[in-house]
């Protein structure tokens, strides 16, 4: 049922996409999120940053599968809720509801869903600290939780990328990890998270992201950096909250600098940079040799029936200008192809783009042939002549 809603929702869309509807996966090919990671990094350059943003996603999901199993095992270990300890730390879950009343939450429910959990595990390290001061050791980490070798697979799980050559193979999601949030919030054991496991994904995206040096550094603002750098490492905090404004940063500079272009890369064309320029080099080419062919049969007098031969490399040249013109190969926008990368395509699934692609393809058609068959015409019937 929510499938079928889905795909109503989409026929009935009479608009390009936004940059959050994008990265929340709900769109299809060939503005999808898988499209627009291949575009960040072969043509924008700037795929860090999404990594970036997609690593900071990854981390409030496995803050909320924490909280998630924190409540569910006070709930199965201490069922009376009446022990003091009991109803220090349950004060953090009363109300709290991390299952989405949508498939697609709000971005209003998803701030909200950030702050709830941020505050739980601020909430839950002063219960240590008190409980620590009094000299107990209760732990309200979730029973099962990982060990410090299952935080070490998923730390390197979260950062599996498709590599460069990758997005040629196959239509797989560039990001499995960022995939994984729906497998983390399952009932099984051996998906528990640990406390520690927060930690180390939060230093991660420190030191892979955030510190100046590091190996993927993105630019962001010094009092930004500062900040974080102080609450992960002399604070030891773990929770989201911490990367909130780096996370907005990162989320404002792809939506002006990349997303409009990848729009008009994405839905208003269906060609890769490097298949224009090539388009343009051998369209210029059969262009030139149509127009010298041409003026030599003129000058030479040849007949009409010999000249109809131009009608070739003017039909080639025109098609191939055209397509520069427009970025956009007709044949493909009518089967229903987009490049992703070099020679290979991908069918167009999202509908609002695939009435934009026949629309510019009835466009750019008209131009072809007028320019095609004009030529063609021009340079058969022009009388010859013969010095």
């Amino acid at each position: 049922m929510a499938h079928n809603h889905a795909e109503q929702e989409l026929e009935q869309r009479d608009s390009l996409p936004t940059l959050i509807e994008v990265l929340g996966r709900r769109t299809l090919a060939p503005v999808d999120l898988f499209s627009f990671y291949i575009y960040m990094r072969d043509q924008q350059r700037s795929v860090d940053y999404l990594d970036f943003w997609l690593d900071v996603s990854q981390h409030m999901s496995l803050c909320r599968h924490y909280v998630r199993e924190l409540r569910r095992s006070m709930l199965l270990e201490t069922p009376d809720m009446d022990k003091a300890t009991s109803k220090r730390s349950s004060q953090f879950l009363d109300n709290f509801n991390l299952e989405e009343t949508s498939s697609h939450p709000s971005s209003a429910e998803k701030g909200s869903q950030e702050q709830k959990v941020s505050a739980i595990l601020r909430g839950e390290d002063r219960t240590k600290s008190v409980s620590k001061s009094r000299g107990q050791t209760n732990d309200y980490s979730p029973a099962n939780s990982l060990t410090s070798n299952r935080s070490d697979q998923l730390l390197r799980h979260s950062s599996d990328r498709p590599s460069p050559g990758a997005g040629t193979a196959s239509m797989e999601p560039p990001r499995p990890s960022f995939m994984t949030s729906s497998r983390l919030e399952s009932d099984s054991p051996g998906h528990t998270v640990a406390r520690p496991d927060l930690r180390a994904s939060a230093e991660k995206i420190l030191y892979t992201f955030i510190l100046p040096g590091a190996e993927r550094e993105i630019v962001l603002p010094q009092p930004m950096i500062d900040r974080m750098v102080y609450a992960i490492e002399e604070e030891g905090r773990d929770d989201p909250e911490i990367f909130d404004d780096a996370k907005d940063y990162v989320f404002q500079a792809m939506e002006r600098d990349a997303f409009p272009g990848f729009l008009q890369a994405k839905a208003l064309g269906n060609l890769v940079p490097l298949s224009i320029l090539i388009r343009l080099i051998i369209g210029l080419l059969s262009l030139g040799g149509g127009f010298w062919a041409g003026y030599y049969c003129i000058l030479r007098n040849i007949s009409r029936s010999t000249r109809c031969w131009l009608i070739l490399p003017f039909t080639i040249g025109t098609y191939l200008i055209v397509s520069y013109q427009y970025k956009l190969d007709l044949i493909a926008a009518y089967l229903g192809f987009s490049e992703y990368t070099w020679m290979n395509w991908s069918r167009v699934r999202e509908p609002y783009v695939k009435r934009l692609l026949m629309m510019r393809g009835n466009m750019a058609l008209l131009f072809f042939l007028a320019a095609a068959v004009g030529l063609s015409v021009l340079f058969i019937f022009v009388p010859g002549v013969r010095f």
